[in-house]
């Protein structure tokens, strides 16, 4: 016997500060980081039972490390959540994050379950690097010429998109200068304000005088990485980091960073029976495959089918959180599809409020989220680029 689909609503979403690689947030653990944003998503709703939750789901581009052994279930075992709530770690990548709001949805709207919570998190201060602790890419990428562009860095895809769209230098660094204003604009009118659960930073550091250790405590409760005192001739004068005669420079991609987010979200009967006022609709959800090569222009492919399962035009769109991987892959997909600039990143994106990686979709929920309660919106997406050649969109609705 086939289910009716029923909606799924977002009824809360908050995220970290986003600390720089290496930053502030440089000795947070990520199953700490997820431990705080689950338990400040479950408060953002007190009337209803956590023993309710039917699973988390968490988005975790490098689950290895401190980021192994399920950090889903570990993280909703320190936030102290019931014992019955489980918890699955899932990896797409960039899009790791709302991946796993979209399942999580989809278990509501088959029925399968009431009030799930999708949530990411992401260390990059304490991976050695991009692919991880241990690099172990399968030989026949480089056996074959055809299999050669799975295994290219993200910044060579950059200038490979840079290149075939004809997405100049300067283009770039103007599109990562407005980024930055953008952002640090935002933070300074407290736009980001409601969407953060502010994180204490503790650090140990001896005493040079008695030898004793002094405890230190912080609290982080805005983004690292805007830049204010940025400008166009600084930009200008960074070289290229991923090919000679390139145009790809750390000042025009996006930052290594470290960050959690989370957002709960619930059946209609739940509304009903909790008396919940929901934030958004979850409308609909895709990913597309394009060439490894140009991995850059995944929502390119990714926004049209979404907007077709959502049954709505590009038009209707009033914010969209396109994640700005790099500067030339942002502009490729938005000169392409058309999209209203004015609409895209309007607080900034990842060149300036950073990408931790499979927390990024989650954390840019909590942005859509608070933006469309602030500014009345009726549709917003989020969208994003993935490694490997694919791309991602996810449709929501104010109700």
């Amino acid at each position: 016997m086939s289910k009716q689909i029923q909606d799924a609503y977002v009824v809360a979403a908050t995220r970290t500060p986003v600390g720089k690689n290496r930053g502030a947030l440089r000795y947070a653990r990520p199953d700490d980081m997820l431990a705080h944003v689950l338990r400040a998503a479950v408060e953002q709703v007190p009337s209803l039972d956590p023993a309710l939750i039917g699973d988390v789901i968490v988005g975790c581009a490098i689950p290895e490390a401190e980021q192994g052994m399920n950090i889903a279930r570990i993280g909703v075992l320190l936030a102290g959540l019931p014992d019955s709530v489980t918890g699955m770690t899932i990896n797409r990548f960039c899009s790791s994050g709302l991946q796993a709001v979209a399942m999580a949805a989809d278990r509501i709207r088959l029925g399968e379950a009431d009030v799930m919570i999708g949530a990411g998190t992401e260390t990059m201060s304490m991976m050695p690097q991009m692919m991880g602790n241990k690099i172990s890419a399968n030989p026949a990428l480089f056996a074959k010429q055809e299999n050669i562009a799975i295994g290219y860095g993200m910044g060579l895809t950059a200038e490979r998109v840079a290149a075939k769209w004809k997405v100049s230098r300067e283009d770039q660094d103007a599109f990562a200068l407005a980024s930055h204003q953008k952002a640090v604009a935002a933070i300074n009118t407290g736009k980001f304000t409601g969407e953060i659960s502010p994180y204490s930073v503790r650090t140990h550091m001896p005493d040079g005088r008695n030898g004793a250790v002094k405890v230190s405590e912080k609290v982080m409760n805005a983004d690292e990485g805007p830049r204010s005192d940025i400008s166009a001739e600084a930009l200008a004068k960074l070289r290229p980091v991923f090919a000679a005669g390139g145009s790809v420079t750390a000042g025009n991609a996006s930052q290594m960073s470290d960050g959690a987010g989370a957002a709960v979200l619930v059946s209609e009967r739940i509304l009903k029976d909790f008396n919940l006022e929901p934030l958004a609709r979850f409308v609909s959800y895709s990913v597309a495959g394009v060439p490894a090569e140009i991995m850059g222009i995944g929502p390119i492919e990714a926004i049209p089918k979404a907007l077709k399962l959502a049954g709505i035009n590009q038009d209707d769109l009033d914010w969209i959180e396109l994640n700005e991987a790099f500067a030339a892959q942002a502009l490729a997909c938005t000169r392409t599809l058309g999209l209203d600039p004015g609409k895209v990143n309007p607080l900034g994106g990842a060149i300036a409020l950073g990408h931790p990686l499979g927390a990024t979709g989650a954390i840019r929920t909590a942005t859509l989220m608070s933006a469309m309660q602030r500014e009345k919106l009726r549709y917003g997406m989020i969208s994003m680029c993935i490694g490997t050649g694919m791309g991602a969109a996810g449709i929501f609705e104010r109700v």
